[in-house]
């Protein structure tokens, strides 16, 4: 046998020996061992747990930590917001941009004796929507008026040059027609049954605000049976009635877009704002149904709609009439101011003022005949009887009116005459002028001396040095016009460019 020594052998046997001399220890510690690892595998959960829960706190102060999660929300609100995108898939393809090109008209170009078909041209945008089946589609008569050129653009970015069939400054509506693109998916939208919207009521405006195309807004109606001054310059300014007043937001560019409800129906046309900030501010203002199902179809059968016509001009009597007039705060209607010689009221024998009165800084006058029916529906304010004439009757129609005179009720019979033209020309003008008149002047103006199309257009009211103004503002991408125009005459009293 070998007696050369192996390093294994060295270290093996004593190791034999201390585990022999420790075998007793060594088991109670492995069995310690043993028992450890079954209680920590068993407690661990909650030992990680409290110390997760109870680390945070301690590193970060007060925060409170929790799970991300969905919230509960309502069903009813998230169908709501489907509603509202499917209304917005629906009638978009209906909805179409309108790009105008006319020219400068000859007389607002300072120190040029230009023919008026060698005039600057300028660009123009607004909005309509499909009206029927037969390429007919409507707008505002203010973004078509005096085109040379008019292009529709539809939503798909298709588009078709457009006859202008009719206009009527009086509604400002227009009418336009075009041939369908091939292959394109036409499709009309329904107006709203007339008197089937309320205060209150949720509504959205489809349009193209600033050229931003397929744009909606929603809003309520926040008033209804508003008047507004129509029609071009001329000898008489008549009241378009039943304006719908809206919060849905509308700027420049909105115009002749549809007011929609809830189920797809056109409600109004959007056609102006009220506004000292150049842009939206919650006053939006629509031509109603009721107006644009008796208009539009009279433009595209007879290229004019013929309005029913009284011949008389009123006040509302409100609490600054009755006191001047000593009339009671319960009375409403209508104080007749004058009577149109050999029109359809003095031939029934309706009244006038008889004696000139002032009260709040207006000429009224007593005698006058105070109008609370027509047709037995009560009247409160010029605008309803303005709207009842415009939506119910026709030229040629005998009207009942209700009058008070003197304190004594009586009935008038009225046969309804046809509404006189309006004269065009400023020169022929008289009496105060409308904010969309004023708009034009201004328009015409200054439209020399702006580089770029105007993408926003606004008209306040106030005064200026004792005189009653127009402040119309039109903004460009990098300018701000701002002209002063008198509301009695016309008269552009300051024009600014900067």
């Amino acid at each position: 046998m070998s007696n050369q020594f192996s390093p294994y052998q060295l270290i093996e046997q004593p190791e034999k020996k201390r585990i022999r001399r420790a075998s007793g220890k060594r088991l109670y510690g492995i069995l310690l061992l043993v028992m450890t690892l079954v209680l920590g595998a068993w407690y661990a959960p909650l030992l990680w747990s409290s110390v997760a829960v109870n680390a945070k706190p301690a590193a970060l102060g007060n925060t409170r930590f929790y799970e991300a999660q969905t919230l509960q929300i309502d069903s009813s609100l998230l169908a709501d917001q489907d509603s509202l995108a499917n209304l917005y898939e629906q009638i978009t393809p209906s909805v179409v941009s309108i790009q105008v090109t006319s020219r400068v008209s000859a007389s607002r170009i300072p120190g040029f004796n230009l023919p008026q078909d060698e005039t600057p041209l300028q660009q123009g945008q607004g909005s309509g929507f499909i009206y029927d089946n037969e390429g007919h589609i409507v707008t505002n008569n203010h973004v078509v008026e005096d085109a040379e050129e008019v292009t529709v653009i539809f939503h798909n970015g298709y588009w078709a040059d457009a006859e202008v069939v009719a206009t009527d400054p009086q509604a400002d509506l227009a009418v336009l027609k075009v041939t369908p693109p091939d292959n394109f998916d036409w499709r009309p939208l329904p107006l709203a049954a007339p008197d089937s919207l309320r205060v209150g009521h949720t509504v959205i405006a489809m349009g193209n605000p600033f050229g931003l195309d397929g744009t909606m807004t929603t809003g309520i109606v926040s008033a209804i049976g508003r008047g507004m001054p129509v029609g071009n310059l001329g000898s008489s300014t008549y009241t378009l009635p039943e304006i719908i007043q809206t919060d849905a937001a509308i700027n420049p560019g909105n115009s002749g877009g549809p007011l929609i409800n809830l189920v797809g129906e056109v409600v109004g046309v959007n056609f102006a704002i009220e506004s000292a900030v150049r842009s939206n501010s919650g006053v939006g203002f629509t031509i109603p149904a009721s107006i644009v199902q008796r208009v539009v179809p009279a433009l595209i059968q007879d290229g004019k709609f013929d309005y029913a016509y009284l011949g008389l001009s009123g006040r509302t009597i409100d609490a600054t009439v009755a006191r001047a007039l000593d009339l009671p705060n319960t009375l409403t209607g209508v104080y007749v101011a004058e009577v149109v010689s050999g029109g359809p009221s003095e031939a029934a024998g309706l009244q006038g003022i008889r004696q000139s009165v002032r009260a709040d800084s207006t000429t009224l006058g007593t005698g006058g005949d105070i109008v609370t029916a027509i047709n037995e529906l009560a009247v409160r304010r010029f605008e309803e009887l303005v709207g009842y004439l415009v939506t119910k009757t026709t030229p040629g129609q005998t009207v009942t009116l209700t009058v008070l005179r003197d304190g004594e009720e009586i009935k008038l019979d009225v046969v309804l005459g046809s509404r006189p033209g309006i004269v065009a020309t400023q020169q022929e003008a008289a009496g105060p002028v409308s904010p969309r008149q004023a708009l034009e002047i201004a328009v015409d103006a200054v439209a020399d001396l702006l580089d770029s199309r105007i993408l926003d257009r606004v008209v306040t009211q106030e005064e200026r040095n004792g005189r009653d103004v127009w402040v119309v503002e039109l903004t460009t991408s990098d300018q701000v016009a701002t002209v002063l125009i008198d509301r009695e005459t016309g008269e552009v009293l300051e024009a600014t460019v900067e």
